[in-house]
């Protein structure tokens, strides 16, 4: 395809475009008539004749051991049907990211010895209505003993540090190694050639999804023994193949029903409600309700993951960076979830969309004694991106070069190498900085405005 002049309006009509009908024009969403009429059914529309419900009784501890659980005065609350403990769920240990490879199962369905974060859950507590399932939860007793906690990603990763994971490490394992690595070139012969060496930190903290739907499902037992489970997940198929496996029985047994979800944004992709509501289905053979309060929500339900970043860069005086060094510390809370997948999204995006020489990362999937944390809208890049553009912005002000001239010096193109081993394709990065320029009336000098994506990488120099 012939080169396009980024700058003038032909850029969206090449032939990249030609076909497309949607790009440029405004398209109403498919489901915009049903919301904004009171149509759209949500998994809370669908309604069943004897109707239970399943509340939690969860941990009040960060941290601690279980030395006894007493379920005697929930069973007397009029109205409660079971009381559910881990000796109730056929294979109570799991990891969801299990059925793409990651291992080992490391967070219990309802927990048995020990509590790793305050709001896991112990007993599920069975009732013919929520307010009777809530005073049933309420009358459980659990005897502790307190554990040291720890809440800091690299005081987890310290040798004093009380180790919460039964694997006996506080952070997952890549392939032997204590990080995701990425070792590229020779950083330190990097950091000698440089001129200038910059280094600053990035931190972010737990954000919470906040859906306006809280997180539930309605299961429902059918007369052939089978389960219909309406729910309000993102991840269908993740939500049938590990409710499947903690209950031991044949994936052909579950239907899972989807349909809308009132707010996700990541959040619903972790299997948290469906396998109780099976089980409590099947022992009492009743369709049964488990839906998250929004205090519960906003406690338990798993926020993206707080980061730490630390980005060391050594830079020559015209702009070129020379090394890049990156540690990174994603703090997963208590259990794996998506983080370990999340932290090698992270290490496979850097450094960035930038080719650099020399580059060494360490990216830790950290354990601590806080709420597991999950998926949230492109995890495990988001805050790496925020770190990276932040550090660049702020080394082009102390090197007095215009920000997108220095973006354009070191950006990435087709064909360049990857710092983990991977060719550039379809980068554009450079059309795009020259495309925003334009339309900010942002000037840059004809040799930045001759660059393409499709230049070789050593004529960046």
């Amino acid at each position: 395809m012939a080169r396009v002049n980024p700058i003038d309006g032909e850029f969206f009509k090449s032939e990249r475009t030609s076909g497309f009908n949607v790009i440029g024009t405004t398209v109403p969403r498919s489901d915009a008539l049903g919301h904004v009429t009171g149509r759209t059914e949500f998994f809370e529309d669908r309604t069943f004749p004897d109707l239970a419900h399943v509340k939690i009784h969860r941990s009040a501890y960060h941290h601690a051991r279980i030395d006894s659980v007493d379920i005697s005065e929930a069973s007397k609350v009029p109205g409660v049907l079971r009381v559910i403990t881990y000796k109730d769920v056929p294979a109570n240990w799991y990891t969801v990211l299990r059925l793409i490879g990651i291992e080992p199962n490391d967070e219990p369905v309802l927990a048995e010895d020990r509590v790793l974060y305050a709001g896991e859950p112990i007993v599920a507590v069975v009732a013919d209505s929520e307010a009777a399932a809530i005073e049933g939860a309420a009358r459980v007793k659990v005897g502790y003993t307190a554990l040291p906690a720890v809440f800091d990603v690299e005081e987890a990763m310290s040798p004093d540090a009380p180790v919460i994971k039964q694997a006996g490490t506080n952070f997952f394992v890549y392939e032997g190694h204590h990080a995701r690595r990425i070792r590229f070139g020779d950083v330190e012969e990097g950091f000698a050639q440089a001129d200038r060496i910059f280094e600053w930190r990035y931190s972010s903290a737990p954000i919470e999804h906040a859906p306006t739907e809280t997180t539930g499902c309605v299961v429902v037992p059918q007369a052939d023994g089978r389960l219909i489970i309406h729910t309000n997940t993102q991840a269908a198929f993740f939500t049938l193949d590990n409710t499947a496996l903690i209950l031991d029985r044949p994936f052909t047994d579950l239907r899972v029903k989807g349909g809308t979800v009132g707010g996700g944004f990541g959040g619903k992709v972790d299997v948290m409600v469906e396998p109780l509501a099976c089980i409590a289905a099947a022992l009492t053979n009743r369709p049964v309700k488990f839906v998250y309060t929004r205090e519960e929500e906003m406690q338990v339900s798993s926020p993206r993951a707080a980061e730490r970043i630390y980005i060391k860069d050594g830079v020559l005086d015209d702009g070129r960076i020379v090394a890049r060094k990156i540690m990174l510390y994603v703090d997963a809370g208590a259990y794996s979830r998506h983080s370990p997948y999340g932290t090698t999204k992270a290490a496979a995006h850097l450094p960035g969309p930038y080719t650099i020489p020399n580059v060494y990362a360490d990216c830790h999937c950290v354990y601590t004694n806080r709420t597991p944390s999950s998926a949230m809208r492109g995890f495990g890049v988001t805050i790496a991106d925020f770190a990276i553009e932040s550090q660049m912005d702020r080394i082009a002000r102390a090197l007095d070069i215009d920000p997108l001239r220095f973006r354009l010096i070191n950006a990435y193109r087709d064909g360049d190498m990857k710092a983990h081993r991977k060719v550039a394709s379809g980068t554009a990065l450079i059309e795009v900085i020259q495309r925003a320029a334009a339309l900010v009336g942002h000037d840059l000098p004809e040799e930045y405005l001759a660059l393409s994506s499709s230049t070789p990488g050593e004529a960046r120099s």
